[in-house]
């Protein structure tokens, strides 16, 4: 039989569960965007930028059951779109990427979009593919998704041609789509030495990362009965219920909160699940990790990369918890009594209480924010961050209560994720609120995807955190050069911006605002109104994120550079 590229494409997408696809058309994927138009099952959806796009995908991924998925222009679109597949890339976030391609046989050199793609993109994605033929397009698009959720996940890159996609060629079948079988439970012998040292120890504690997500209800029952303090990284803040009484927050270690480093003070075994121990949720490496180091993970290249682990289990975290669990509860029937959550609630309070007292001067206290917010979401809510100071004080005072409820950029830490990553959560969540918060700066970046969320109708609200710089790297600029260069950002009218693109504006200038503004939004946007809130926040106050990590970095510093940089500061403070 004959048929286009682009057929076969669409029933290969159709196989496989993609209910949208993000980008833009151009001249190679014309006659994809006609076949996607026609589909009874795939929306494609029209975005001002391919960057945008990738954002919207990878969220879609980290918060839905399908995967999401980029049809791009080559060159141009997969180069604007970079940013995201390589937030999705360091982050294990499943994507597919399908660009079109120059004419594959004409043998012209110098054709519109000619670039080496796979050269470019190898760095990171997990595979890239050219299709060759008609006949190819069908078993590469199923091998790609294949690659891109087995293991540990990440982006897989499809060029088809336009010779291919745009035109008739010969196929044989149009085979259906057989999802690969589960991965295989880790070492029992492994599993049982990791439970005894679990239970011998006399402060075990629990560190989580994304991976551990889809085994929340026996991480909480393997918690309770160890008694374990539990933290988590900044992309796993939802792994655990953050109204759990033994979730601490995110780290432990002296950039953590108190509530968490006072748990994790006398820890004398970790149990670390599907983390890399990266540079951001260990406080740039200043994580005191124990020496007994169980780590579970499904990428055996992570072990020991930056924590000697004392034991090492490859595998799914969705198999190997219930298996550890029923381990530890062979030789362990019940916890033994404690004090730890009544410690951990106390600081918590403290914590909070803290940034209550703290004077904003008149503008919007970020903890008064975050409990306003909380208390007017519902628990299965998401909540989206951007990249900036606002991310680690949501991480800090912004407890999520459901898994995948919290997403950002984490290790890849791409500014302009939060208004493109609202509208794919959204779409791949309708029934749920979901909000963003993002920082005047981030905003300036894919700000204009406004525009798409409100050509869908999409009910979402994006708080935007203006204090008229970029906040997290000029508090970081304070204690080294005692001034902020090229940090502050010219005025942006917010209200002008809103109205532009079809969205409902509300003020937010100080505490007092602070129910009202919020209640106003949320009503709006479960009418079907985007919403944009400028809230006048006051990061006056540094996260405990922000001091650790100034002061780690600083430790490393060699004595004569140390030397240079306090005495460069000092002298600036004196001077002026």
């Amino acid at each position: 039989m004959k048929k286009s590229g682009a057929a076969l494409a669409r029933f290969a997408l159709e196989q496989l569960g993609v209910s949208h696809t993000f980008g833009i058309p151009g001249v190679h994927n014309t006659e994809l965007y006609d076949e996607l138009n026609a589909s009874p099952s795939i929306q494609p959806v029209l975005v001002t930028h391919e960057c945008g796009a990738a954002f919207m995908a990878d969220a879609f991924s980290r918060t839905g059951n399908s995967i999401g998925t980029l049809v791009i222009v080559p060159a141009a679109g997969v180069t604007h779109a970079a940013s995201g597949i390589g937030e999705a890339g360091l982050d294990g976030i499943p994507m597919l990427v399908i660009s079109g391609g120059i004419h594959s046989q004409n043998g012209r050199r110098y054709q519109l979009h000619d670039i080496d793609q796979h050269s470019l993109l190898a760095p990171i994605c997990k595979a890239t593919f050219r299709i060759e033929s008609h006949r190819e397009v069908i078993p590469t698009l199923y091998r790609a998704y294949q690659i891109a959720t087995s293991d540990e996940p990440g982006p897989v890159f499809v060029e088809l041609p336009y010779n291919i996609g745009n035109f008739l060629g010969d196929v044989d079948e149009l085979p259906l789509f057989t999802p690969a079988a589960k991965h295989a439970v880790g070492d029992s012998a492994a599993l049982k030495q990791a439970a005894q040292l679990l239970v011998e120890a006399k402060h075990p504690g629990l560190f989580l990362g994304w991976g551990a997500l889809g085994a929340e209800v026996e991480l909480t029952q393997l918690a309770e009965l160890l008694d374990a303090p539990v933290c988590t990284t900044l992309q796993g803040l939802s792994v655990f219920p953050g109204n759990h009484p033994l979730h601490t927050g995110m780290g432990f270690g002296n950039y953590a909160v108190p509530a968490a480093n006072n748990a994790f003070a006398s820890c004398d075994c970790l149990l670390a699940i599907g983390t890399r121990f990266a540079e951001i949720p260990t406080g740039s490496y200043s994580m005191p990790v124990p020496e007994n180091l169980i780590h579970l993970d499904i990428n055996p290249a992570v072990f020991s990369a930056n924590y000697p682990a004392r034991l090492s289990i490859e595998g799914d975290a969705r198999q190997l918890i219930p298996a550890l669990l029923r381990e530890v509860q062979a030789l362990r029937s019940s916890a033994k009594p404690s004090q730890l959550t009544s410690k951990i609630a106390q600081d918590k309070a403290a914590y909070r209480q803290q940034w209550l007292q703290h004077d904003s001067k008149g503008r919007v206290n970020p903890a008064h924010f975050c409990a306003t917010l909380r208390s007017q979401l519902n628990d299965d809510a998401i909540v989206v961050a951007d990249d900036g100071n606002h991310t680690f004080l949501l991480a800090e005072l912004m407890p999520i209560h459901v898994p995948r409820g919290f997403v950002s950029p984490s290790d890849f830490n791409a500014m302009g994720y939060c208004v493109p990553a609202v509208i794919g959560a959204k779409l791949a969540n309708p029934q749920r609120q979901v909000v963003g918060v993002v920082g005047d700066g981030a905003l300036r970046m894919t700000g204009l995807e406004l525009l798409t969320a409100s050509g869908l109708g999409l009910g979402v609200v994006v708080y935007v955190f203006s204090d008229g710089e970029l906040s997290q790297i000029a508090q970081a600029q304070e204690i080294p050069y005692n001034r902020k260069p090229c940090t502050q950002l010219p005025p942006l009218n917010l209200a002008a911006l809103a109205q532009a693109c079809g969205a409902a504006y509300v003020e937010m200038a100080n505490d007092g605002q602070c129910t009202s503004a919020i209640s106003k939004a949320q009503q709006m946007a479960s009418d079907g109104r985007t919403v944009l809130v400028n809230v006048h926040i006051d990061y006056s106050k540094r996260t405990c994120f922000t001091d650790g990590v100034v002061k780690a970095t600083l430790q490393r510093f060699t004595p004569r550079d140390k030397l240079r940089v306090v005495g460069r500061a000092l002298w600036r403070r004196i001077t002026g």
